[in-house]
């Protein structure tokens, strides 16, 4: 109630003159000026059924479902991305035209582990502590945050999950969680996984994870080094690992991948037919194109090796980087990519065609969690749910191709940090729009709570840390604006090892501003790269001139102050 000179509004412009007659406001409700005591019940009556034009309550908006899908280790190597010109991803592609695309979003941290954590918490690493691959409820400030699905959950959504989503998964997160991540197939000799046995060494000895690729085959007739019969499991270490039966792609039990895509498929029929109005959150996660680099046949099929093209390398690239020969070991997370490059040019015994070989298992990989994904979003667009339903699908970091001589993730360069990210919101933008303004996925949990209405408040207690990013429901709105409330550039960190006891000051970060990309490691020594002019990272300019020098300064201390911020 709110009082203005001799007169009484109450509720939706309800007015009573001077005079001490009771004038009707609505069917049931009446507006008195004296006594003010007798006011308390109608005001009660109008908090309690409103003031419509029946008398009834208003209709009640349906809260918005959230469909989040997460895929691994997938880089720009996909149709609207641009990064591979043979990249078959149609699923992905339809999705982008109804949706919004974010063509510059970037991980916080390009290692699987801290990068889901920090997305589904919303907490950089530098306030979390956590660089690396450690279970993240191990760090005090993210077991005292609430997690993206402990919110929706207290929120009263009906929290669903299953595959890969947070890098170490616990129960109580959901309402329900399915299958846990599960990184097969892969053959087995009866003790151990083992990489697929037509992979040559050096490059199986990396291990069936990161050492395997190729196609699915009949084992019945392969054995190991030691002469143990192989065939191929499912299952990781915690739940077990069970034989998966493969006679052809046309007679075999489903992959991990697909039995995630037929259960999210699924649960998503069984909601629209629910008979409770209880939103829901659910989060499917697919771990190809992640090692090892396994699929059907027929994907492989696609890309044949006589034809196959590899990205834009330029020879040297790596020598005006830390991954030079002067440094490489200083930066012990870049030993991988560089030992994984190497270890499949001698594999086979030629730079190129080691690189094809990895460049057409990743294609195909990506070509078949492509029709996973399609499969969930086709049953959510053939249902009455599609239009109350915000979807994203994003991944937590890229993946190189051999640039730079490198073959992983978890470097600060482009290729390693930039992630497909693209979210739609029923209703909101226009389809098919592009956002280039650099965001992170930090951004992806503020978001959702914006658009859903909850609180944003997200530490559990002091110990706790509130979301750091900001939400992108204006670039949803205009994705040409200017009036985003966030940084100009995305923060990303590489763990400096053991060594640093998960110092922040300690950690090697990258800053990416719309038109450059600012490295600092913490030796000191700096890359700095120009993308207006050089979008594959070929020429560090840092040091330069005393243009670019100034330019380094600059960047340097936006990363800075980025982070000092609480």
């Amino acid at each position: 109630m709110r009082i203005k000179a001799n007169y009484i509004f109450v509720g939706r412009g309800c007015l009573m003159a001077k005079n001490k007659t009771n004038v009707p406001c609505c069917p049931t409700i009446y507006c008195l000026l004296r006594p003010r005591l007798l006011l308390l019940p109608f005001l009660l009556l109008l908090v309690m059924y409103g003031c419509g034009p029946s008398g009834t309550a208003p209709e009640k908006t349906p809260a918005k479902n959230v469909l989040v899908i997460m895929v691994d280790d997938l880089n720009d190597n996909i149709g609207l991305f641009g990064g591979h010109p043979q990249a078959y991803s149609p699923s992905m592609d339809r999705f982008a035209q109804t949706a919004t695309t974010f063509a510059r979003a970037y991980t916080a941290a390009p290692m699987c582990g801290p990068s889901r954590a920090s997305l589904f918490s919303g907490v950089y690493p530098h306030h979390s502590r956590d660089f690396f691959q450690a279970p993240w409820y191990d760090f005090p400030v993210l077991a005292n945050t609430r997690t993206m699905m402990e919110q929706f959950k207290d929120a009263g959504y009906n929290v669903l999950g299953s595959g890969k989503i947070m890098h170490h998964n616990q129960a109580d997160l959901w309402s329900h969680f399915e299958n846990s991540a599960d990184y097969t197939p892969t053959p087995f000799d009866g003790e151990k996984q083992l990489p697929h046995p037509d992979v040559p060494v050096p490059f199986s000895d990396i291990g069936w994870v990161d050492g395997s690729l190729g196609p699915f085959i009949d084992l019945s007739d392969r054995k190991s080094a030691e002469g143990k019969p192989l065939h191929w499991t499912t299952g990781n270490s915690r739940t077990g690992f069970k034989p998966m039966r493969y006679v052809n792609d046309d007679d075999r039990d489903p992959t991990p991948d697909e039995v995630n895509a037929e259960w999210a498929a699924t649960q998503i029929k069984a909601l629209e037919n629910a008979t409770t109005d209880q939103p829901f959150f659910m989060a499917v996660g697919f771990l190809r194109p992640h090692t090892p680099l396994v699929a059907p046949q027929k994907y492989f099929d696609r890309f044949p090796l006589d034809e196959l093209e590899l990205v834009d390398i330029r020879e040297g690239d790596g020598d005006d980087t830390f991954l030079s020969v002067s440094y490489r070991g200083e930066v012990f997370t870049l030993q991988r990519g560089h030992k994984m490059f190497a270890a499949i040019s001698e594999a086979y015994g030629d730079t190129e065609l080691g690189l094809k070989k990895w460049t057409q298992a990743y294609l195909a990989c990506v070509a078949a969690v492509d029709d996973n994904i399609g499969q969930v979003l086709e049953a959510l667009d053939n249902s009455s749910l599609r239009n109350n339903t915000i979807v994203v699908l994003a991944s937590d970091h890229g993946f190189h191709m051999g640039e730079k001589d490198y073959l992983y993730k978890n470097s600060l360069w482009e290729e390693s940090t930039r992630v497909p990210l693209m979210i739609r919101v029923p209703g909101m933008g226009e389809a098919g729009q592009e956002v280039d303004h650099p965001v992170s996925l930090i951004d992806i949990y503020p978001t959702l709570v914006d658009l859903c209405g909850l609180p944003t408040t997200t530490a559990k207690n002091e110990v706790g840390h509130n979301l750091d990013g900001h939400s992108l429901q204006p670039f949803i709105q205009q994705p040409k604006t200017n009036k985003w409330p966030g940084p100009a550039g995305v923060l990303s960190v590489v763990y400096a090892g053991k060594a640093t006891d998960n110092d922040p000051a300690r950690q090697h970060y990258a800053l990416r501003t719309e038109h450059f990309r600012y490295i600092r490691y913490n030796t000191g020594k700096e890359e700095l790269y120009d993308h207006q002019n050089d979008p594959n990272e070929w020429f560090n300019l840092a040091g330069s001139s005393p243009e670019n020098l100034k330019r380094q300064q600059e960047l340097g201390a936006t990363l800075d102050e980025m982070l000092a911020r609480p």
